[in-house]
């Protein structure tokens, strides 16, 4: 009977070692199925739906209403002479601008060609959509809301001494530049 129960104390404790290696094993299949399945959807769902190329009809975003469908399309200087330090903002606007600048990274920003001496700086709104490279030179209409901003001397000069700009770039910036800022819904080349 001594032997029965020494073997039995035995028995008992790889039992339990046993079924917690198993049990283990489990949790591990789990963790690493769970793990898969989560890996797997991020890669289906990062990958990036191709930006179509400029091109006279394409649009971008929620698209833009037809020009003679609207009341005014404003041109860049039409647009810089309306919006002033009294008058800061303008929603649902129709703009029609060349494009001559555009993010080399991923396109989600463009500025604007003006006589109005003044930077004209597009984004999408919510980051919804981006614009191809191809799309300098170009002329479209976007559909945008339009705030007028002034940066001061010396946010202009931080920002040049962060982009590493020489001394001399950095004295020459002596006036507050006047900026517009247009948050787009949408695009459409139209030249």
């Amino acid at each position: 009977m001594k032997e029965n129960s020494s073997e039995l104390k035995i028995f008992i404790p790889l039992q339990r070692n046993l079924l917690k290696i198993i049990l283990n094993k489990n949790k591990m299949k789990k963790i690493l199925l769970s793990l898969t399945f989560v890996v797997s959807s991020y890669v289906v769902l990062a990958q990036e739906t191709p930006i179509k190329e400029a091109s006279v009809g394409v649009e971008y975003g929620a698209g833009v209403v037809d020009e003679n469908s609207v009341e005014r399309v404003y041109d860049a200087e039409m647009l810089a002479s309306q919006l002033n330090e009294s008058n800061r903002e303008m929603n649902d606007l129709i703009i029609r601008a060349k494009v001559t600048n555009v993010c080399p990274k991923r396109g989600c920003w463009v500025t604007l060609e003006n006589d109005a001496n003044m930077l004209m700086f597009v984004k999408m709104k919510d980051y919804a959509f981006f614009l191809p490279n191809s799309i300098v030179g170009k002329t479209i209409l976007l559909d945008a809301k339009a705030t007028y901003k002034t940066t001061s001397v010396e946010k202009l000069k931080a920002n040049a001494k962060k982009a590493k700009k020489s001394r001399k770039e950095i004295r020459a910036i002596t006036e507050p530049r006047k900026e517009i800022h247009l948050l787009a819904t949408g695009i459409r080349v139209v030249e």
